[in-house]
């Protein structure tokens, strides 16, 4: 038995103690596909894997922060399963109709903040039950900075998902202080390098992002914001998939729940990404619980070292 299976597989049979690794969740970002992460949470629970803490971009900050604060998993997927167009996506009709391609973004802002305040009941990080993490791109310094537990506190939690979600062009970005910032997803769409900077022992990461290809044709007919769109997923899906099949330590497992083909807010399918989040990582656990090969939505990575933990 591959020595990671073999460790993950003891890992998922114990409760925590001393001993037990400390295990983080990176959940990235991908619009409405996002809502997997809490399909994938739930299968979380249902294992008994207990999680030391949260990195989240993107709808991950938002999927991330909601369970830090204790949203409980019913009352996160109802919510999931619930989110219409009008909830996040209202366009800026008078703001474009005035300023035209001078307007700071296509939807507006405040909409998408209200739904992030709805949603999460303390928007202090001194409440949260677990330590989280969100990042998110200045605009000036074109640099990824990390907001939460651990990191920068001085804004509240919302504000911080808030930014981390505020896709350029979608969304104005984020006036924090003297800097504006922008999507995560900019800088670094699945936050592997933080926890292992965090001293993790062993990574659970849930990829949500588009895959290589698409129907250009589709994209095309979207018009400008489907097309800058497609070139944003284009250029972090390289960073991923490099950063991923480069990687070496801590163990990581990677779960790519099965999501290429559809688009950033695809608000006629997010029964199924809720339900794909679930199958994925619940068929993946359960295989390395097993010391199974847990199959190609997997990769699981051993550290390249001896004795893995």
């Amino acid at each position: 038995m591959n020595p990671f299976t073999d460790w993950i597989r003891r890992a998922l049979q114990r409760r925590r103690s001393d001993e037990t690794p400390g295990v983080w969740l990176v959940l990235g970002g991908g619009g409405l596909k996002g809502l997997a992460h809490v399909g994938a949470w739930r299968a979380i629970e249902e294992v008994g894997l207990e999680v030391a803490g949260i990195l989240g971009t993107s709808i991950g900050a938002l999927v991330g922060a909601a369970i830090g604060s204790g949203v409980s998993t019913d009352d996160l997927e109802e919510r999931a399963r619930a989110v219409r167009n009008r909830d996040i996506a209202r366009i800026q009709r008078r703001a474009i109709w005035v300023n035209g391609i001078r307007t700071a973004s296509v939807l507006r802002g405040d909409v998408l903040m209200s739904y992030i305040e709805d949603v999460l009941p303390t928007h202090d990080w001194d409440e949260l039950g677990m330590p989280v993490q969100v990042n998110a791109v200045e605009l000036g310094r074109g640099e990824t900075e990390w907001f939460g537990v651990g990191a920068r506190t001085d804004v509240s939690i919302p504000e911080a998902v808030y930014a981390s979600a505020a896709l350029p062009v979608l969304y104005p970005p984020a006036k924090i202080g003297n800097g504006y910032y922008v999507d995560g997803g900019t800088g670094d769409a699945l936050g592997l390098r933080r926890a292992k900077e965090l001293g993790a022992d062993w990574i659970l990461g849930v990829d949500v992002g588009s895959g290589p290809e698409a129907d250009a044709s589709r994209v095309v007919e979207g018009g400008m914001v489907a097309i800058h769109q497609r070139v944003f997923s284009i250029q972090s899906g390289m960073a991923r998939r490099a950063m991923v099949e480069s990687w070496d330590a801590p163990p990581l497992l990677f779960i790519r729940p099965e999501l290429d083909g559809y688009k950033t807010f695809d608000f006629e399918h997010v029964a199924y990404f809720v339900d794909e989040g679930y199958r994925a990582t619940r068929a993946a656990l359960e295989s390395l619980r097993k010391g199974e090969d847990p199959g190609r939505e997997v990769w699981a990575v051993p550290s390249g070292e001896e004795g893995v933990p």
